[in-house]
């Protein structure tokens, strides 16, 4: 049993290139152990600070709020994938492992977003340029919605050891439906 590592930005980089190209269960294996949670929050919180950025619409209290929320609905997430592939789908892997294997792709893909968003906005002004551009972006989004639930199945198999695919699907379908509730539980508070 081999221990965890800490890592660097650029070999993340590196790394999230490697899984987006050539995503399967094997890519996933070959880094859920070079990194840690704290790891994992470095790089979506880097992540969530560049699309604030690009975002440029909440100010710096809406750029902070952004980053936290971001880092909140990560951990909240990937500690519940981690709690139901232990509890329900009898997974063997760390919070670290499923921390560090979803922030390879969540990371990049919130960047991707929020570029596609800034590209949006500046031409939104255009009329019939603008209503184009935008509704490739939202045909854009759905791909990188639907890629980000590919690479969550995989991860999910990596990470926590789960190849049998409905507890896969089980497990991130419950902490999908748990995660969503947790922030609605958080914004009804706030």
């Amino acid at each position: 049993m081999s221990m965890i590592q800490q890592t660097s930005i650029p070999e993340m980089i590196a790394q999230s290139k490697d899984v987006i190209v050539n995503p399967s269960v094997v890519t996933f294996e070959r880094y859920e152990k070079r990194g840690t949670i704290i790891n994992a929050a470095m790089y979506v919180g880097g992540a969530a600070a560049i699309s604030g950025v690009l975002g440029l619409t909440g100010g710096m209290s809406g750029l902070l709020s952004g980053l936290i929320g971001a880092l909140i609905g990560f951990f909240v997430f990937t500690g519940l994938v981690f709690y139901v592939g232990r509890s329900v789908a009898n997974g063997t892997g760390t919070w670290d492992e499923v921390a560090y294997t979803f922030s390879l792709f969540i990371a990049p893909l919130t960047v991707v977003g929020a570029l596609l968003g800034l590209v949006v906005w500046i031409f939104h002004f255009i009329p019939l340029l603008g209503a184009l551009i935008g509704l490739l972006g939202m045909l854009v989004s759905l791909v990188i919605l639907l890629a980000q639930a590919y690479f969550a199945y995989i991860a999910v198999q990596s990470s926590m050891n789960i190849l049998d695919q409905g507890k896969a699907l089980t497990t991130l379908g419950l902490a999908v439906i748990g995660t969503f509730i947790i922030q609605m539980v958080i914004f009804a508070i706030l």
